[in-house]
Formats: structure tokens, C-alpha cells, sequence
């Protein structure tokens, strides 16, 4: 099936490691011209290195998202090196965990900063050149914990996830008319080297295990790669019928009905 990516320019945040980096090489891999970024200026430039020795085009910028103007900058890089920006991924994304009681106002503050208000910048600083261009696709990756309560100790992550799917609603109605699409990916448990997940398996194999016979129907984390493909599907013409939608790829671990 060809996605009809090739040639498109897309912005790729916190796309050094994990999920990013592989919905960045999925969309290289497609044809696309990339502006990624993420903090850690080393990991950043061995993914771009990475990526070129895959034949992909791609401008590295090493920068932190909550910073007020990251996403005009991010936008800026597009145009200056490619002339356009047709797709945003936001993915750059954390946790503090904590009994809300023992949370503080900065582990509020901070992850509101990273996990909503970085995506929302980012999107603000972008819509113009859409809707000059005539159209563009947004995805923010969310977690299947914005959709259904994720447990004790998630109080900041399940409410700013669960405000960055609200948020991409809202924006989804407001673009529309421009042919503009914003969606949400959900990932459940998903494990790559350096991941919480990976790290986990490492320190409790058997407690790891349970967990995954207890949660996860198809008996396994999700990988990167499976998370990237439904990325790079809901931003490519294939996808143009969906918009406003929150994609769950979880392996059947989530258990919302919406």
C-alpha cells in the first residue's frame, strides 16, 4: 500500500529514543523529510546519523519542548530547510509517580509543562503553515492511561494524557474545515532497551511476567515498531477519513469501551 508520504516534511518530537526514534525511521522509511528533537544532543545526532545511512533526510535540533518557544524554532528549521511542514508528532513525554497527597506543585507543574502544554505549543506554531499549505495531519501520543484510570501513584500522568486526547478533540473540530487532522495514538505497555518496561524485566522477571499474564491478553509488551506504524498510517493520505480519533495499540490491555 503506498502511504502517499514521500516528499512530505514531518516535525518529530523527543525522537532520540524509544517510540520517537521509531516513528521517526518509520516515516523516513516512507519517503519522509524529517526535523526531529529531543534534549540529550548525543542520542539526538546518533538517531539522525542512524537515519541517514537509512537514505532518510533529516535536521537534528537539540532542544527542550517546554521551553516557551521550542515549537516556533522547531517550526522555523522546517522552513528553513525544507520549505514546509505537512505532519506534527508529538511524543516527547514523562512520568513522576507519586500519591497525589505526596505530589508538589513543581512535579504538577513540570509535567503539565512536558506532557500537554509542549504538544499544545508545538500544534499552535504550526497550524498556520497547514493552513497555508492547504492541509496537514497532527498526532500526540497519548497513553491508554487518558483513557481509563491507570492505578495509584498516576494521578499527574492520567490527567495531563487524559487533557492532551481532550485537547486534540477540540482542535480536530476547529481544523477540519482547514484539512487539517489531529488524532491521538495510546500505547499500552511497550518495551525497548532503556524503557521502564525493559529495565523491569531486568530487576523482576517473574513479577514482570505476572504482569503481563494479568493485563495484557496477547501475552506480551507492544514494541516500538507497532506503535510507529499506526502513527505513520494516521498521518498519510490512507488516513484521511480520520480525524479526532484516539487509536488504542495496547495488545488488548486497555479496557475502556470509548
Amino acid at each position: 500500500m503506498d502511504l502517499g508520504l514521500h516528499g512530505k516534511v514531518a516535525i518529530v518530537t523527543g525522537a532520540s529514543r524509544g517510540i520517537g526514534q521509531g516513528i521517526a525511521r518509520s516515516l523516513a522509511a516512507e519517503g519522509c523529510r524529517l526535523v526531529i528533537c529531543a534534549r540529550g544532543a548525543e542520542a539526538l545526532e546518533a538517531t539522525a546519523d542512524m537515519l541517514r545511512e537509512q537514505g532518510g533526510e533529516v535536521v537534528a535540533i537539540t532542544l527542550d519542548v517546554t521551553q516557551p518557544e521550542a515549537g516556533t524554532q522547531l517550526v522555523q528549521t522546517a522552513l528553513e530547510h525544507f520549505g514546509r511542514v505537512d505532519i506534527l508528532v508529538g511524543n516527547a513525554g514523562g512520568n513522576r509517580r507519586g500519591y497525589f497527597e505526596e505530589t508538589s506543585e513543581d512535579d504538577w507543574s513540570a509535567l503539565i509543562e512536558l506532557n500537554l502544554r509542549a504538544h499544545l505549543r508545538c500544534a499552535r506554531a504550526v497550524i498556520p503553515v497547514m493552513k497555508q499549505q492547504g492541509g496537514g495531519a497532527i498526532v500526540f501520543i497519548a497513553s491508554i492511561f487518558g483513557r481509563e484510570a491507570g492505578g495509584p501513584g498516576l494521578s499527574i500522568y492520567n490527567s495531563t494524557k487524559s487533557a492532551l486526547i481532550s485537547a486534540a478533540k477540540i482542535l480536530a473540530l476547529e481544523l477540519a474545515p482547514h484539512n487539517i487532522r489531529v488524532n491521538t495514538v495510546a500505547p499500552g505497555s511497550i518495551r525497548f532497551p532503556g524503557g521502564s518496561w525493559d529495565r523491569r524485566m531486568r530487576e523482576d522477571p517473574e513479577g514482570t511476567r505476572q504482569f503481563i499474564a494479568q493485563n495484557i491478553p496477547m501475552g506480551r509488551f507492544g514494541t516500538v515498531e507497532e506503535v510507529a506504524d499506526v502513527v505513520t498510517f494516521l498521518v498519510s493520505e490512507r488516513a484521511r477519513w480520520v480525524t479526532g480519533a484516539c487509536i488504542n495499540v495496547d495488545g488488548g490491555q486497555s479496557r475502556s469501551l470509548i
